[in-house]
């Protein structure tokens, strides 16, 4: 037997036909290499319909409507710095619906917004200020090629300047 697969509507049909041309089920099941269950099932769906297309899975059910998907994103931007459970609080409170924040997450994601958090920078203290300020005049005339030879690294406490060897 074959690993589990659909069956497309082209040898659907030609399923179909073979078993009307007065095949047995069990042959066309081996023919196809398909399960006798399969083929069966697909009998018996099209003689009670007379028709042999594949329904298509629902799969779970979406607790927000494509209309409600468009609130989600539009209280969001409205206010970008709300969370996703403040703005699931908001949905609510407006339609009555509880969903999570997981949700909203989801629906703001496909609406093309992406969590960010801040980024929590080490404050500079006089120390720094002054280091920057005196570092600023000794290296305002330099040119490209002075420059060249300069690595910049960001060190997430402090930044580092350190001058590398050109040879």
């Amino acid at each position: 037997m074959s690993s589990r697969h659909h069956i497309d509507d082209f040898m659907r049909g030609r399923i179909i036909g073979k078993i009307e041309e007065g095949r047995k089920i069990t042959d066309v099941a081996r023919e196809f290499d398909i399960a006798h269950s399969v083929v069966s099932r697909l009998w018996k769906t099209f003689k009670n319909s007379g028709m042999c297309s594949r329904r298509h899975g629902r799969g779970r059910v979406r607790r927000t409507t494509p209309a409600e998907d468009g609130y989600i994103v539009l209280s969001a931007k409205r206010n970008r710095r709300t969370t996703a459970q403040q703005v699931a609080n908001q949905f609510l409170a407006a339609s009555g619906k509880q969903i999570s924040r997981k949700t909203v997450a989801r629906r703001l994601r496909g609406g093309g917004l992406y969590a960010r958090r801040p980024v929590v920078c080490v404050p500079l203290t006089r120390k720094h200020r002054a280091a920057r300020l005196q570092w600023c005049p000794e290296h305002h005339k330099w040119t490209e090629q002075d420059w060249a030879c300069v690595l910049f690294s960001d060190d997430s406490t402090s930044v580092c300047h350190r001058i590398v060897d050109a040879n």
